[in-house]
């Protein structure tokens, strides 16, 4: 029994369960979608919010740029170009068979600053906030100094008074770590058993003190909740549930929408914007998705990927149920080449929060990730961990559904010719290069053998 229900009575209510128990490669295009200005109040959050954070992120820009060198051709601000996928768009033509219309283009947060993922928006915003308030209510710093004062012993040592604690597969844990560490706090890591050996031994290196588990995401991040609540002192990063990380993702929509339009990128109601994005636990995707929404309204399409072993946000916003189910519940096991986005439960908060805003999901297959990973670095030359090249498949399973989406869309061909894809690369140029010669690899000899 699962909640009450046996499995065939969940198939009977919810179809598309079937397939995802399967591990199928699943698509499901939310017809609870609604128009932007309806739903952006589902959120709770606004422009000013999002404002606010990207403030923040600027009175620290002088701090970053001392402290992180790799962040001085940016004046300290954390972000990342976007490239033309040219000559992997052919290709994926031929592999998925369908023409694939329209400009295919890639989001370079592989390559941030810092800690080399997309949890370098999120991650080091939330800490940098909590440094903030703390410097602030001690009058260590005004909020028109230069925050570059921070990088001194004795903020470090004001800091090294705090703790902060969170939960992570890994890429989220890097960049808390790595800044919390850098400020000066004492910040424990809490790992899950799919976290890669390399993220924790950066993290040791760093000072950082990481706690490993057998178990998955969910464990880990119930272990550093439990920390927190044990010490005043310390500050629990969750993942599942902060608002903090939500905005600090939700800043890079307004970027992206200057470096659109330096391309030449026009985005409105003939020239609509898909956007896909990884999903783990929901919050950097759910935090990038509202954003854009601000940003570009309903002319921008933003649609979650996940592995199909962990389609947790798919599973929560499909049965309405979000955090009160998880993948466990019907016996899909959480193990994924997808480390970033090995999770059973997703957030509640971002589910409920942005059920209305996201267009669709989609599954995509470990073998899957491993090819396109190949395809990628044959094609453009880019190395990208599995997680990473979820986004990919996104153009193919948009454009297959013409009669179906689109056409409730009222986009016809010609919108669609005219349509950006823009695939959100999550994390990858911090791989070990032998750990990557291993993907690379595998993911070649799969390229190799017949397509089923």
């Amino acid at each position: 029994m699962i909640l009450g229900s046996t499995l065939e009575q969940w198939y009977a209510r919810f179809p598309l369960i079937r397939d995802l128990v399967a591990l199928q490669q699943t698509t499901w295009f939310n017809p609870g979608v609604a128009p932007t200005a309806q739903a952006l109040a589902d959120v709770g959050l606004t422009a000013a919010d999002v404002a606010d954070a990207s403030a923040r992120l600027t009175r620290f820009a002088s701090y970053l740029q001392r402290v992180f060198p790799e962040t001085q051709s940016s004046g300290g601000i954390i972000d990342s170009d976007i490239m033309p996928l040219t000559r992997l768009q052919p290709l994926l033509s031929e592999r998925y068979g369908q023409t694939l219309n329209g400009a295919l283009w890639l989001k370079r947060d592989s390559h941030l600053p810092i800690s080399g993922s997309i949890k370098a928006r999120g991650g080091i915003y939330e800490v940098l906030k909590h440094a903030e308030d703390l410097a602030l209510a001690a009058k260590l710093i005004t909020l028109d100094d230069d925050y570059a004062l921070l990088d001194s012993e004795r903020a470090r040592a004001f800091f090294g008074q705090y703790t902060i604690a969170v939960g992570s597969t890994g890429n989220l844990g890097m960049s808390i770590g790595i800044m919390g560490a850098a400020l000066g706090f004492q910040v424990t890591v809490h790992m899950s058993a799919d976290a890669r050996q390399w993220k924790k031994d950066t993290l040791r290196a760093h000072g950082v003190t990481v706690v490993e588990y057998a178990s998955d995401y969910s464990v880990a991040v119930a272990q550093g909740r439990q920390q927190a609540e044990a010490d005043s002192g310390c500050h629990f990063v969750d993942d599942e549930n902060s608002v903090n990380l939500f905005l600090g993702y939700s800043v890079a929509a307004e970027r992206l929408k200057l470096q659109l339009a330096a391309a030449n990128i026009r985005v409105d109601a003939q020239h609509p914007l898909f956007v896909y994005l990884p999903c783990g636990v929901g919050g950097a995707p759910g935090g990038v998705a509202f954003g854009l929404k601000l940003a570009f309204g309903d002319a921008v399409h933003c649609l979650f990927a996940e592995p199909t072993h962990s389609p947790c946000m798919l599973l929560g916003v499909y049965t309405g149920l979000h955090d009160q189910v998880s993948v466990q519940d019907f016996g899909i096991d959480n193990v994924t080449a997808a480390d970033g986005l090995a999770v059973g439960r997703a957030s509640g908060f971002v589910g409920k929060a942005m059920q209305r805003l996201l267009d669709g999901f989609y599954t995509v297959s470990d073998e899957e990730l491993y090819s396109l990973l190949a395809l990628m670095e044959r094609s453009e030359g880019l190395c990208l961990e599995p997680s990473a090249l979820a986004g990919v498949p996104g153009i193919a399973r948009v454009l297959a559904e013409q009669q179906g989406y689109l056409a409730r869309l009222g986009l016809d061909c010609q919108a669609m010719a005219n349509a950006t894809h823009l695939v959100w690369a999550t994390g990858g140029n911090r791989v070990p290069n032998d750990e990557m010669q291993a993907y690379l690899a595998k993911g070649r000899e799969l390229l190799a053998q017949p397509q089923a």
